[in-house]
């Protein structure tokens, strides 16, 4: 570090770096100095010697050399001759770039000026650092202690109930009696069969002496089971409204948190609340979430879920007597859950809550049009014949839309053609008549669906056409609707092949007419294909492999469990069964192509009668296949009602009872934008 002081007199100045004011130490020039560490302006007495003293001046004062140290660390510090004093020795000020090193380093000067000067030692004094406060890192540890305390607050309010830790183990339980909006038997409609089952429950609470003088125990739970949608939850608050007792209602979710033990501790205050208030109902929604089987979990052993899964199986039917407490759950995964869940003792009875039938849907309508005006043209009867497959969320999603509208289009009352309008908007999504399509596009999905439509139509089995249209509708180019006849509960293998024949008609059809192929048909392929390995991996439908079932875990892995098991068959079966779909895929695409090829001129016919109109309705479509003109198209009249088209009726895959046929998803995106509706999924 260079320093420098430039004293300066009436005549002269001279300079004086930092190494000068060194060189005076170790000559043993300075016989006393005073250091403000505060500062670190020190002021030296320097006497004659080797080194020449510094110009003298009372007026002068000292700069810096500009060196390049000087520059780095202290460019705007001086220094100045203070006196020189009588005795010949001169007395400096200067400001050190470095207090505490010059501390440090001046020890060994000072002892070679003592030990050379034994009768008149170095005077020195340092002038103590004052005590500050580090306002600024007691400001730091504040703000972090402020924001760890918020976090621990933050943590300790959400973990329990009542927003203290104390509260962590406590149930997340609502009194649903206490509700004013309670719902009642009469809000649950389309299921007389259900409603029986928990109206006897209901029934025990409110007379149990009916049931006692016979012996009969009343049950300790009720499972209800079912696809989405379909009003579990709603019957078990027609229980709350009806019972006239506590209906405690709680989800499978809140059970388990972060903490070890807090699910078994709100399980049991879960029940302990319950038994303060004999006879009760408790409701747990989705109990999978903590109902599943034991064992089965990647990790294996013991987890805070099992341990919850332990106490609740104790509390519904363990050592101590608990008949006053009815628990009813409700899930749509019965297939995964504990076994000693489901034993008699704790559920003893299991009501399955399926999709409606006609009749049931008929009563689902009218109760969530109660409240809403309808037009004359409206016929609840016609739309819940043509809306099978749906459950009662679907049906009042429906109405819904159907009244929104109504409103947008300054209706006083619901019109068939909202409902229609509704029922598309909710299956395909809404119109995009502002999609630009080129002339060669449009002409490709107008071929694409005439073939589903004309392939369908000689189907003996096939559900009719609804509609048929190449307006893009939601990530759809395009999809040929199909209406089935009515509600089918069991397909047969023959109605299962012509839902192929059907969905390979787009394919034959571009091959045909425009001897080439698209990616549009990708989703009608995917469909194909799946119907055709259900029929030989699931229903034994396969000659060659006879009424086995290949590969029962080929759904989608929910327990840990299934990731150990292998497809159940050999190669050389799965090659089989390869081959076997691949001979029904082509039997189905010969007898498309043979059909289409026989009326390539209805095939025609269609196609340019949906280039022409972009969409045709059932009767225009049968109109078109007898070979009838169609009238000119003067303005667009809402055709004769037509409720809410559903899937296309493939079907599908189900030997099961008819609630199969979900309506939820009945058109799939291909990758060239254009589909058509799927078979239900089971």
């Amino acid at each position: 570090m260079v320093w420098s002081m430039l004293g300066t007199s009436s005549t002269a100045s001279s300079s004086m770096a930092y190494s000068t004011v060194v060189n005076y130490f170790e000559h043993l020039q300075v016989t006393a100095f005073t250091l403000d560490r505060n500062t670190g302006v020190i002021t030296l007495n320097i006497k004659e010697g080797d080194i020449p003293l510094p110009g003298t001046d009372a007026e002068s004062t000292v700069e810096s050399t500009g060196g390049l140290l000087s520059g780095m660390l202290a460019p705007n510090q001086t220094g100045s001759v203070v006196q020189q004093e009588e005795d010949g020795t001169v007395t400096v000020r200067y400001q050190l770039p470095y207090a505490a090193m010059f501390v440090e380093n001046v020890t060994g000067y000072i002892e070679a000026y003592d030990e050379a000067n034994p009768d008149a030692p170095m005077v020195y004094d340092y002038v103590a650092l004052k005590e500050t406060i580090p306002w600024m890192e007691i400001l730091f540890y504040l703000a972090m202690l402020g924001c760890t305390g918020f976090i621990l607050f933050s943590m300790l309010r959400g973990g329990g109930a009542g927003g203290n830790i104390m509260n962590v183990g406590r149930a997340k339980v609502k009194d649903e009696s206490e509700n004013q909006k309670t719902a009642t038997f009469a809000d649950v409609a389309g299921e007389d069969e259900e409603k029986e089952e928990l109206q006897e429950v209901v029934e025990f609470l409110k007379s149990p002496n009916k049931f006692n003088s016979l012996g009969a125990r009343i049950p300790h739970g009720v499972l209800l089971v079912g696809p989405p949608g379909t009003g579990k939850t709603l019957l078990a608050r027609a229980c709350a409204g009806e019972a006239g007792v506590p209906f405690y209602s709680i989800s499978g979710s809140d059970f388990v948190e972060m903490y070890v033990g807090v699910g078994a501790s709100r399980v049991r205050d879960l029940f302990d609340k319950a038994k303060k208030t004999m006879p009760c109902i408790v409701f747990i929604d989705e109990i999978d979430a903590v109902g599943r089987q034991r064992g089965a979990g990647l990790g294996g052993g013991h987890d805070e879920r099992e341990q919850t899964l332990n106490q609740l199986l104790v509390e519904m039917d363990g050592f101590q007597a608990n008949d006053g407490v009815i628990v009813i759950a409700a899930t749509n995964r019965a297939d995964i859950l504990d076994k000693a869940l489901l034993r008699p003792g704790r559920f003893d009875r299991q009501v399955y809550v399926g999709l409606p039938d006609v009749k049931g849907r008929e009563e689902i309508l009218k109760v969530h049009t109660r409240n809403k005006p309808l037009a004359p043209d409206v016929s609840l009867k016609v739309i819940a014949q043509r809306t099978p497959g749906f459950a009662g969320a679907d049906l009042e999603n429906l109405v819904n839309e159907a009244a929104l509208l109504a409103a947008r289009r300054n209706r006083k009352a619901i019109t068939m053609e909202d409902i229609e309008e509704a029922s598309m908007k909710v299956m395909a999504g809404p119109e995009k008549k502002s999609r630009v399509v080129t002339p060669e596009e449009k002409k490709l999905t107008a071929y694409h669906e005439a073939g589903h439509a004309v392939a369908g139509f000689y189907c003996k089995h096939h559900p009719r056409v609804h509609e048929i249209t190449i307006i893009p509708r939601g990530q759809a180019g395009g999809y040929t609707m199909y209406l089935p006849e009515k509600d089918r509960s069991y397909v047969t293998k023959g109605e299962m092949f012509e839902d192929i024949v059907s969905s390979l008609g787009g394919r034959v059809a571009e091959q045909l007419i425009l001897e080439d192929i698209s990616t549009g048909a990708s989703n009608d392929l995917q469909q194909a294909t799946n119907i055709a390995r259900q029929m030989i991996t699931k229903y034994g439908f396969s000659e060659r492999l006879g009424p086995v079932v290949y590969g029962t875990a080929q759904e989608e892995t929910f327990l840990g469990r299934d990731l150990g098991m292998g497809k159940g068959y050999s190669e050389t079966t799965a090659a089989e069964i390869d081959s076997e779909m691949r001979d029904i895929i082509d039997e189905a695409y010969e007898t498309c192509r043979r059909t289409l090829t026989e009326h390539i001129d209805q095939l025609h016919a269609l196609a340019n009668a949906l280039m022409e109109r972009e969409k045709l309705n059932e009767n225009e479509f049968n109109a078109i296949m007898k070979g009838e003109t169609l009238p000119e198209q003067e303005e667009k009249e809402p055709e004769a009602p037509a409720a809410a088209p559903v899937e296309q009726a493939e079907p599908a895959e189900t030997a099961e009872p008819a609630e199969q046929a979900e309506p939820a998803q009945p058109v799939q995106p291909s990758e060239a934008g254009e589909d058509r509706p799927g078979p239900a999924a089971e």
